[in-house]
């Protein structure tokens, strides 16, 4: 049962070592039954405070399988909230655990990114160390951006068919990359490692183990590294420190004392289940409503948590609905929250995670939902066809979305993309945009982008795509200019 504790935007798996090391293992032989693919990220305070300001970051933070904590801060805020995490899971300790383990149990692996050479030197030093482990494959690509990387990478990966991929590009590049070529690689478990390879090279010197223990390894690091890292910590700490008070006060100072376990019961109406919880989940009673869900969700994957009595969340509580959302998703399902208090909201929208839930304001709107992959093909406004874009665009939704509308393509060569309903946009997403917009100009015709929400501006904006896509406030806007 996946234990999350949410902080700031992110949520973070509560394990130790050898928890995340069985769980890599489940992954691994899950993914050779099922091909289903997971993505690890290994989180510090960096992460967090990026992905603030970085919705597609934030959101695949948000779904990844895992997330441990890297850094301290996480583990110290975790402690101020009241949610204590079990230890620090640090990618640099991670990689070569996982290297042994996987030499006794044969499993592969490909070293991907880092410095030039760098991935090749960590390869033969775990293997000098384990002679067993099977090293499928090391590149280390020139620098370039995810969308420019070159595409043989992706087939000397599927050919080589590792159980585990290490991704060394550095946060924010490395998720944004798995996320982006995850689903078509089809590699059991992916791991942001960022700069696991220069640690395990000695390239960069790791802090002495006492100063890891009383967590003052990045004062260890700015000194080695003061004109890279100073303004990057500095920086962190500030957005961090910030952001954390008022999380705190929100999910811990405003807390109010409770004996009472929450109620929590399980119907099914039409193959939908509904969780109704009626008051106070905290870190005491939060894997009973994790329970309860799971409990829900082996019946249908599709499930209603109706949050009408709910009358305080923390950050484990928090925690236990984004695991239950990440599981119907996996299941092929939904999950939307219905009647949630006014309270609650302002938690999860300071949180950033109103974009990550979809909200019902009575149960009886979310009865008869089911996943649905037919996107609405759009009506004709003039000479304009005008194609409503689903709630993500990604890898998975992307290149049914690209069929679409290379199909409306064929009767006009005027398109909109309406992204009214859109609040994920990925660099698949992007990638599929850059396509269609190809086979626009080859019919001499034109693509318009229209109601955007703020999440959607800021990761065509990141991109630089706003110089490339003609923007409009709403689809009225943008089919009435003649330009």
């Amino acid at each position: 049962m996946r234990k999350l504790v949410v902080i700031l935007c992110a949520p973070v798996d509560n394990l130790n070592m050898q928890e995340a090391l069985a769980r890599i293992e489940e992954f691994i032989i899950e993914g050779h039954k099922t091909g289903k693919t997971h993505q690890i990220a290994t989180v510090n305070a960096d992460f967090v405070v990026k992905a603030l300001s970085d919705p597609e970051l934030r959101h695949l933070l948000q779904e990844a399988d895992m997330a441990t904590a890297d850094g301290m801060p996480l583990v110290w805020g975790a402690r101020l909230l009241g949610t204590p995490l079990e230890e620090r899971v640090a990618g640099a300790d991670m990689v070569p655990a996982l290297a042994e383990i996987s030499a006794q149990k044969g499993y592969s692996m490909f070293f991907l990114g880092g410095a030039p050479g760098m991935a090749a030197r960590a390869g033969e030093i775990l293997q000098a160390k384990h002679p067993d482990l099977n090293i499928v494959g090391v590149i280390s690509p020139p620098q370039s951006s995810v969308l420019e990387m070159d595409p043989s990478i992706i087939e000397k990966i599927k050919n080589a068919r590792p159980d585990i991929l290490l991704v060394a590009f550095g946060n924010p590049k490395q998720e944004k990359w798995i996320g982006m070529y995850g689903r078509e690689l089809g590699v059991p478990v992916m791991i942001g490692v960022g700069g696991t390879f220069d640690f395990i090279t000695g390239q960069t010197k790791r802090a002495p183990l006492w100063m890891q223990n009383i967590g003052m390894e990045w004062l260890y690091r700015l000194a080695q590294e003061p004109k890279r890292l100073w303004k990057r910590y500095v920086v962190d700490l500030a957005a961090f420190g910030s952001f954390f008070v008022r999380q705190w006060w929100m999910t811990r100072g405003r807390q109010i004392p409770s004996p009472l376990l929450p109620e929590a019961d399980v119907m099914v109406i039409d193959k939908i289940a509904i969780l109704n919880i009626v008051g106070q989940v905290d870190f005491r009673n939060s894997s009973t409503i994790t329970q309860k869900g799971q409990q829900a969700l082996e019946t249908t994957p599709n499930l209603i948590v109706n949050l009408e009595q709910t009358t305080f969340l923390d950050s484990t509580g928090i925690g236990a609905l984004v695991g239950l959302a990440k599981r119907a998703r996996d299941a092929g399902g939904q999950m939307k929250l219905a009647a949630v208090p006014e309270s609650v909201m302002k938690v999860l929208t300071m949180l950033r995670l109103n974009q990550f839930f979809e909200f019902i304001k009575r149960i009886e709107e979310g009865l008869g939902f089911s996943k649905s992959t037919n996107y609405k093909s759009g009506e004709r406004v003039g000479k304009w066809r005008v194609y409503h874009v689903p709630r993500r665009f990604d890898a998975e939704s992307g290149p049914e979305i690209t069929e679409a509308c290379s199909q409306l393509l064929h009767e006009t060569s005027h398109l909109i993309l309406d992204f009214t309903d859109t609040v994920f946009l990925g660099s698949a997403g992007l990638a599929a945009l850059l396509n269609i917009n190809r086979l626009a100009l080859e019919k001499s015709g034109m693509l318009r982008l229209s109601s955007c929400s703020d999440d959607v501006n800021q990761v065509i904006k990141m991109v630089r795509f706003d110089k490339v896509f003609s923007i409009y406030r709403d689809v009225a806007s943008a089919t009435s200019d003649p330009s």
